[in-house]
């Protein structure tokens, strides 16, 4: 069983750095990065959404039932209760899936993405979950000429993008895909903020530091209330408690504070990645001081 998870997180990190070196070009892999972790987000949380409904109706007896499939107006109806449960809500028409197979022929992709994006944002807007997606995709700018110098060339290279990142092969969600997720943005985390200079530190605490951390705090310990981090840039400390102990028994939440705004948004989307509901965190930005 190990084996199989070993050459299956082997193949995913062969997949992530052939996304990364394909696409990066002339820019700088750190910030890359950002439109490889973006776009899995969205990737991840359409799958989820998806999974969710689906699910829901098939434990009801619709067999056949496929949320993906479905019209935008008939699905409206469920919008309300599943921002109440989810967080978010994407229409079926929104989904990655679907926009991945519109994506080559749509001669404005980098619009339609930017419409998605702010959609997915402001479906959160006036809810207890509006502070946890509010800003999420600010850092990856459809519209940069970091991705080409003209619109065709900034589409071709979110079109290759949508594909690689597709492509991934992050299991299904009955055989625990969380890991897989979580897994593909610590390693794109790791391998640039091991290029990163004076900078990857800001980003990325080494995972040993964080297990070494974790453990000492646990000693003798199984669950805890919650757990807080003063400067938790992009989460790692956070989640290794719920890594270690299990989501629930991180009774009331994950509690922290960051002041690099890249890395507030990098945690928040950590968060939703390893599956921690937007009810059970809480990420402000901001710096500490006494």
């Amino acid at each position: 069983m190990n084996n199989r998870k070993e050459q299956e997180r082997t193949e995913l990190h062969r997949a992530i750095w052939t996304i990364a070196n394909d696409l990066r070009g002339s820019v700088d892999g750190w910030d890359f990065k950002q439109y490889v972790l973006g776009m899995l987000f969205y990737r991840y949380i359409s799958e989820n959404i998806t999974a969710y409904i689906n699910a829901g109706e098939w434990e009801a007896g619709n067999a056949d039932f496929e949320f993906a499939k479905m019209s935008d107006s008939d699905t409206e109806e469920a919008r309300a209760e599943l921002i109440d449960t989810k967080g978010f809500f994407i229409p079926p028409s929104e989904l990655f899936e679907n926009m991945r197979r519109r994506a080559p022929n749509d001669e404005n992709l980098n619009e339609t993405l930017e419409r998605i994006f702010n959609n997915i944002e402001s479906s959160a807007q006036g809810t207890v979950s509006e502070d946890n997606f509010k800003g999420l995709f600010d850092d990856i700018d459809v519209n940069s000429n970091k991705l080409g110098g003209t619109v065709a060339k900034r589409n071709e290279k979110l079109v290759k993008l949508m594909n690689g990142v597709g492509d991934m092969k992050l299991g299904d969600y009955k055989d625990n895909t969380i890991d897989a997720f979580g897994d593909a943005y610590e390693y794109l985390m790791g391998m640039y903020a091991s290029n990163a200079g004076k900078s990857g530190g800001e980003y990325y605490t080494p995972q040993e530091v964080s297990e070494l951390l974790t453990q000492i705090a646990l000693v003798g310990k199984t669950e805890v209330n919650k757990v807080y981090d003063p400067a938790c840039g992009s989460g790692s400390l956070l989640l290794k408690f719920a890594k270690i102990l299990g989501r629930n028994n991180v009774r009331r939440g994950f509690f922290g504070q960051e002041i690099n705004i890249t890395t507030y948004n990098l945690c928040r989307i950590n968060m939703f990645l390893h599956d921690i509901d937007y009810d059970k965190f809480d990420i402000g930005h901001g710096g500490g001081g006494v």
